[in-house]
Order: structure tokens, then C-alpha cells, then sequence
């Protein structure tokens, strides 16, 4: 065999290892990332847009999910309510953020009881809910950092650390993985790959605390940070996922699945990053 058939069993062999479509993932990956990155270094407005898209996009992967148990959650008013939530976050700041998610929960409460009562109406009410603090909550945490004078510096930090975690994990996990990090939840997870998330969420953090110059420790922090909390939202969509009966959460982004398959270790890791960053000043700077 020519050192090409070589090459492409390898790539076959560690794709079928971690489960993706590796090259289309990467191609993705790579789009995704350079439409974050435009919108964050020409206008935040964009990427407040974006992030209402895609919070809107996971928002209707979750209720077409949930269908699957008989389950339907008001999408109309959740996404409206998504819209109020991030714009009132990024505009007006932490309190605009909790009262708007008041707001769309009791809008999409009252929205399924016009729709019906009884049990079926309390099961898709607290669904909805759940969705509307799954969602638009944690990602308006992502909001109140893109707000400050530096946001974009700060969004960009929380975005590469998670991809750090992933990129980390996947590696590792591919290369070294033999110790079932959660078999019984997400069985490609191993304790290497995990090992592999810590140390290059360490190297992210550390470097993006000298660009916002800030004290190392901040670095530190979120490099210990970022594994745990990445890791335990990507567990929890797995459980839900496996109780759904469910591989990905849809198909809308090739190699790695539905939109909700990316943002399940951003959303839990947001609201964390945006207070270890919120008490920085507090610590010494640079010196």
C-alpha cells in the first residue's frame, strides 16, 4: 500500500475513533469562526444579531427534540423572547437581563394556557421554561461581556476557551483516550481527552489574560474553569439527548450536528467566564 492509502486509513481510523466527519467539521468550524470573528471586529451589533440567530436556530432543534415525547413548547414567543433578553442584556445590563427573562417566561406561560390547559399545558409550560433558561439566559450572560469597553476582546476569550476545551478533548481523547471519562452517558469521553481540555483552556487563558491585561490568576481560573463547566453542559445535552432517543440534536452543521451540539458547553460556561472576568479589576494587574 502507497503511503496515501496510508494516510487516508489513518484519517478514516481516528474519524471513526471520534465519531465526526473530521475534515467537514474543521470546514465548519473554520466559517464559523471567521463569522464570530468579523462581527466582533466590526460591529458588536452583529454579533448580537448572530447570537439571536443561532439561540433562535437551538430554541427550534430543542422543541422539534422534545416533539419526540409528545412534548411542545411555545417556539413563537420564546424567540421573541430571545430577542428581548440579549438586545435588553447587551443595551441596559444585568437587571434589563433577569427582567426580561421574566418576562418571556410568564409571556410563554400565558401562550400555552390560551393554547389549552390541563397536565399537557404544565408539561409544555415548564419545558418552555426550562428552554428559555437553558438558552436565552446563560447566552445573555455572553451579552453583559460583549457590553463592556473591551467586550469583544473578553467574547473572544470565552468563545477560544471553549475551543480549547473542545479542540483539547478531541485530540487527546483520539490520540491517548482509554479510561471512559461518562460511559454511560457520552462513551467517546475519556479522562486523557479531559486532561487534553485542562491544558489547552490553561494556555488560552493564561495568554488571554496578558492581552486584556489582566493578573494571570484570571487565566488560571478559567482555564480550570472552563473543562468542568464545558464538560458537565455537554454531558447534560448527552443525557437529554440519549433520553430523546436522539445522536445529534439535529443536522444543520455537518461534522458536528445541530446547532445546540455547539453551544451546550458555551451556554453553561458563560455566566462563570463573565464573573471570573467581572472581578478581575479587583485583582492586581500586569505588572
Amino acid at each position: 500500500m502507497d503511503n496515501s492509502g496510508r494516510l487516508a486509513d489513518t484519517a478514516t481510523a481516528k474519524q471513526n475513533k471520534s465519531g465526526r466527519n473530521l475534515p467537514a467539521a474543521i470546514a465548519v468550524a473554520v466559517v464559523l469562526l471567521g463569522a464570530v470573528a468579523a462581527s466582533l471586529i466590526f460591529r458588536k451589533e452583529l454579533f448580537v444579531l448572530l447570537a439571536v440567530v443561532a439561540i433562535c436556530g437551538g430554541i427550534w432543534e430543542l422543541s422539534k427534540a422534545f416533539e419526540r415525547r409528545d412534548i411542545h413548547i411555545p417556539v413563537l414567543p420564546l424567540c421573541v423572547g430571545t430577542a428581548g433578553i440579549l438586545i435588553s442584556a447587551y443595551i441596559s445590563g444585568a437587571e434589563a437581563l433577569m427582567v426580561s427573562f421574566i418576562l418571556t417566561v410568564g409571556g410563554v406561560v400565558v401562550w400555552r394556557v390560551l393554547d389549552g390547559g390541563g397536565i399537557a399545558a404544565v408539561r409544555d409550560s415548564a419545558a418552555g421554561v426550562f428552554a428559555a433558561a437553558y438558552l436565552p439566559l446563560m447566552a445573555g450572560f455572553v451579552m453583559l461581556m460583549l457590553a463592556h469597553d473591551d467586550g469583544p476582546m473578553q467574547v473572544a476569550l470565552f468563545i477560544l476557551l471553549a475551543v480549547a476545551n473542545d479542540t483539547g478533548g478531541f485530540f487527546a481523547g483520539v490520540r491517548f483516550g482509554k479510561h471512559p471519562l461518562a460511559p454511560s452517558i457520552s462513551p467517546k469521553k475519556s479522562w486523557e481527552g479531559l486532561a487534553g481540555s485542562f491544558l489547552l483552556t490553561m494556555l488560552v487563558g493564561v495568554v488571554g489574560a496578558y492581552l486584556l491585561e489582566v493578573n494571570p490568576i484570571v487565566g488560571i481560573m478559567l482555564g480550570l474553569l472552563t473543562p468542568i463547566t464545558a464538560t458537565v453542559g455537554d454531558l447534560a445535552e448527552s443525557l437529554i439527548k440519549r433520553d430523546l432517543q436522539l445522536k445529534d440534536m439535529g443536522s444543520l452543521l455537518p461534522g458536528h450536528g445541530g446547532i445546540l451540539d455547539r453551544l451546550d458547553s458555551l451556554l453553561l460556561t458563560a455566566p462563570f467566564v463573565y464573573l471570573i472576568l467581572g472581578a478581575a479589576p479587583t485583582l492586581p494587574g500586569m505588572p
